[in-house]
């Protein structure tokens, strides 16, 4: 049930994590090891920034596309030659939406860009009890059908602009009290990808506590002190972090889990972990 991975630090050519890992996102979206499908064959996308500080003035570029991610040799084309500071990325396995450019990730407003791996439970039944919580003013700007869009929109309806884990938060506890009211007991199992161009939020949370897998990169010390030969994490810099649905290769040290019900926010100096739970609107 999808895939996504997202990065932060030094400016580095896209494809180091698509393709030259020994289990890079395009190798998950075709044998997803910690997934509950194995194929993540509906889609891809990715999206990044050129430089920190400029989202606002140059909005993020994108590329999408319904071909399965290692069959799409402009995608590995454009990887091999983009090189971003901050970007995120994203393989599909749909729930049931239609596979179409539109619902492909990343999805975009103004300087943001959001990824999703999960579901709304019951979504068929409560979507359009969900459509009516956007904000007219941003309604025009759904453009798929997929709950991920509609959370995202959900997000930024309930202030994601200027509060980020708030607004997500809002738009989650809205979610759960629509589905709660129609029967579902736990409507949101998740774990989100956000960017605003200057920072990154992850976060994994689920109204069960069964949401889906999240890691973050060990720091770059622990990383270079652990593997002194090898010539990649010595390149590593302080501030350079990855968050993955599931670990790019094996080396004992480069993975830490994030907790259930957390948020990480990954930013220039220090970076923070804080509890996420579900708001009232």
């Amino acid at each position: 049930m999808c895939r996504w991975n997202a990065y932060f630090g030094q400016p580095i050519l896209v494809s180091e994590l698509l393709y030259r890992t020994q289990h890079g996102l395009v190798a998950q979206a075709r044998q997803a090891n910690e997934g509950i499908e194995l194929l993540n064959g509906d889609g891809f996308g990715i999206g990044w920034y050129d430089d920190f500080g400029e989202a606002a003035v140059h909005p993020p570029g994108r590329y999408r596309s319904v071909q399965p991610a290692w069959n799409d040799v402009n995608l590995r084309e454009l990887a091999a030659h983009l090189r971003s500071p901050l970007f995120l990325a994203h393989v599909r396995m749909t729930t049931g939406t239609p596979v179409q450019q539109t619902n492909c990730h990343p999805f975009r407003h103004e300087q943001w860009l959001f990824v999703q791996n999960g579901e709304i439970v019951g979504y068929p039944e409560i979507r359009r009890d969900l459509l009516l919580g956007v904000d007219r003013t941003l309604f025009g700007e759904i453009e798929g059908t997929t709950d991920s869009e509609l959370m995202f929109f959900l997000a930024l309806s309930f202030g994601l602009q200027d509060d980020p884990l708030g607004g997500l938060a809002r738009a989650v506890g809205f979610i759960e009290a629509t589905g709660r009211a129609a029967g579902i007991d736990d409507p949101v199992e998740m774990t989100v990808g956000m960017s605003d161009g200057d920072r990154l939020w992850a976060v994994r949370y689920g109204s069960g506590a069964r949401s889906r897998t999240l890691y973050e990169s060990n720091d770059a010390d622990t990383i270079r002190s652990l593997y002194p030969d090898i010539e990649r994490f010595q390149g590593l810099q302080d501030e350079d972090r990855i968050v993955v649905s599931e670990p790019l290769g094996d080396l004992p040290g480069l993975w830490r889990e994030v907790p259930e019900g957390t948020a990480v926010v990954i930013q220039p100096g220090e970076d923070a972990h804080v509890p996420f739970a579900a708001l009232s609107p």
